[in-house]
């Protein structure tokens, strides 16, 4: 196990990871208690800082209280692509600690807060409470959904699409964790990042977003944005809301 023994602080039950689980499971009080004694500490890290490194051993799972970063391949010609945008309450060394050597770099947008448990910890606490198994399970099938999403954007999406797709993801995935209310966000990255993650150049998103607001769909301040007309927009990317279903109780799965 973790070797994090600080009492259990009131805030965890609002830990964005903690809320995240609690949307698929029921969390009792022995639940609280026997994930975070599988925390080894806290850790803040710097922007621009590497947290995982393509081709070298990562073997911890941090969860994320505060902060953005960003999954990404260096490929050999020096191109860069961003896989996926990590937001609070998402799982740093996910898929990275599963395999012998990462495949994808993990860095910095801004300051992180992060949670950390060695991987080996919280498989045990799997042995004990299986239910984070499951749990697990379930964060993965919302990770491959998102990445088949992102592929259809960057594949088939025009940009008008894809960038209203792109917003209202990150709008749902933000408001689970009580970081966006009533149709605003602010955007987690610079518009490089952005353009990066949604395979446009900056012009090109900078145009699609002047189009969105000159459409009445959104509005812009600095990164804020607004959603003004959010059915239209939602009709525009084609965006199915991410409903997975809530992880089964043991009486349930035994009963059907």
């Amino acid at each position: 196990m973790g070797s994090f023994y600080a009492p259990i602080p009131e805030s965890w039950k609002d830990h964005p990871f903690v809320k995240r689980l609690s949307q698929y499971m029921d969390l009792g009080s022995a639940d609280y208690e026997s994930l975070w004694r599988v925390i080894e500490g806290e850790t803040k890290v710097e922007k621009r800082k590497d947290l995982v490194v393509d081709g070298y051993g990562y073997r911890k799972l941090c969860f994320v209280e505060d902060g953005f970063a960003a999954r990404y391949k260096l490929l050999r010609n020096g191109k860069r692509q961003i896989i996926n945008l990590i937001l609070p309450g998402d799982v740093i060394g996910l898929p990275g600690s599963f395999l012998e050597r990462a495949r994808y770099s993990v860095i910095a947008l801004s300051p992180l807060k992060l949670h950390i448990c060695p991987i080996n910890s919280y498989v045990q606490l799997c042995y004990q409470k299986p239910q984070f198994g499951l749990a697990l399970s379930w964060l993965a099938v919302q990770e491959m959904i998102l990445g088949a999403e992102h592929t259809i954007s960057t594949g088939r999406r025009n940009p008008e699409e894809r960038v209203a797709h792109f917003l209202l993801e990150l709008y749902s995935r933000l408001k689970i964790v009580g970081r966006a209310v009533n149709s605003r966000l602010e955007l987690p990255a610079s518009q490089e990042i952005i353009s990066d993650a949604l395979g446009l150049s900056v012009p090109h998103f900078n145009r699609t977003l002047a189009k969105l607001r000159t459409d009445g769909l959104i509005a812009t301040k600095g990164r804020q944005i607004e959603f003004i007309d959010h059915p239209a927009l939602e009709l525009l990317g084609n965006y199915q809301p991410l409903n997975l279903t809530r992880i089964p109780s043991p009486h349930f799965a035994a009963t059907n």
